[in-house]
């Protein structure tokens, strides 16, 4: 079993910065690909960013030139730099797995509170 571990959220400003960092439990199998999701109060969950092993990246339309993902492979870390943040940006943010043994499986961290807010 894998675990994710998040850490990083907070309350700042619009216009402020945020890194948000993730970390597997274990280190000895590659995660395909890591990322992070979010979901605010009455909203869907819904991808924020992700990244592939071999360094593909997935950005939302909205965060699209303000958040960077970026990911230690060999840690099975996963961070995601969140610059020139705005009030719609508040959600809780949710570290993402999914790694191939046999069968796809899915791992999910508990999250994080991320609120913009003046």
């Amino acid at each position: 079993q894998v675990q994710l571990v998040e850490s990083g959220g907070g309350l700042v400003q619009p216009g402020g910065s945020l890194r948000l960092s993730c970390a597997a439990s274990r280190s000895d199998f590659v995660i395909s690909v890591m990322g992070w999701y979010r979901q605010a109060p009455g909203k869907q969950r819904e991808l924020v960013a992700d990244m592939h092993v071999g360094g593909n990246t997935n950005y939302a339309d909205s965060v699209k030139g303000r958040f960077t993902i970026s990911r230690d492979i060999a840690k099975n870390t996963v961070y995601l730099q969140m610059d020139s943040l705005k009030v719609e940006d508040t959600a809780v943010y949710l570290c993402n797995g999914r790694a191939y043994s046999g069968s796809w499986n899915t791992y999910w961290g508990q999250g994080t509170q991320v609120t913009v807010s003046s």
